[in-house]
């Protein structure tokens, strides 16, 4: 087990976590990309769409970084490697949301999901190198409901003052403060915490891997 390189496209320490946990241990390599600006061409394209062309653009980015750059620490994964790449967004009433990045944004955007229900969707994408080159990719989403508690405005304030909403996407975490003010949610746990297991499981098999060659013991 172990003898394929894994590379983790993302600076999100919970996907990281959530990989080391399950028996991966990961390379990781950010891609420095701006999601604007791939988004706006798509035009009416649906939710779903837009977060796994995301979770594709920064694939091909760290694909591209790894297979130019030279730099011997991925030798292995330039010879048998997978990279992984995820993207999330909130869907609440139609609308797409990712990171608020501000605390007058978190609350604004607390305020209108208390209480009501939405969907986390996360796309995922998983590009197998073999030889210098891409042997294959697949790509694909999770989607799973979340159930916002009905909070106070109190409340709302002194959770974004803790600063965690700001850099996580739909403004929560299940895994920390957030997760008291959840009521439920309905899927994938691991997909809201930013990567899904059993989805990139089977997009790992798409490419003809197997997740257990690639744990560490």
């Amino acid at each position: 087990m172990g003898s394929t390189s894994v590379v983790l496209g993302s600076a999100s320490p919970a996907r990281l976590r959530v990989l080391r946990d399950a028996g991966l241990v990961p390379q990781v390599l950010v891609a420095d990309l701006d999601e604007d600006a791939i988004i706006a061409p798509m035009g009416e394209a649906s939710p779903t769409d837009v977060v796994t062309r995301l979770a594709r653009a920064k694939g091909d980015a760290i694909v591209s970084s790894i297979l130019s750059d030279g730099d011997p620490s991925f030798d292995a994964a330039r010879a048998d490697g997978v990279v992984l790449t995820c993207d999330s967004m909130l869907l609440l009433d139609g609308e797409l949301s990712g990171k608020p990045h501000s605390p007058d944004v978190a609350v604004e955007r607390w305020k209108r999901m208390r209480g009501k229900t939405g969907h986390l969707l996360t796309g995922h994408c998983v590009t197998r190198l073999s030889d210098g080159a891409v042997e294959s990719a697949a790509a694909d989403h999770k989607s799973t409901d979340i159930a916002f508690s009905n909070i106070s405005d109190d409340t709302i304030t002194r959770y974004v003052a803790t600063g965690e909403p700001l850099k996580v996407a739909g403004a929560f975490t299940l895994d920390g403060f957030g997760g008291w003010l959840l009521d439920g949610i309905s899927g994938d746990p691991s997909s809201v915490i930013g990567i899904s297991l059993p989805l990139t499981r089977e997009l790992l098999a798409r490419v003809g891997v197997d997740v257990t060659d690639l744990w560490r013991t």
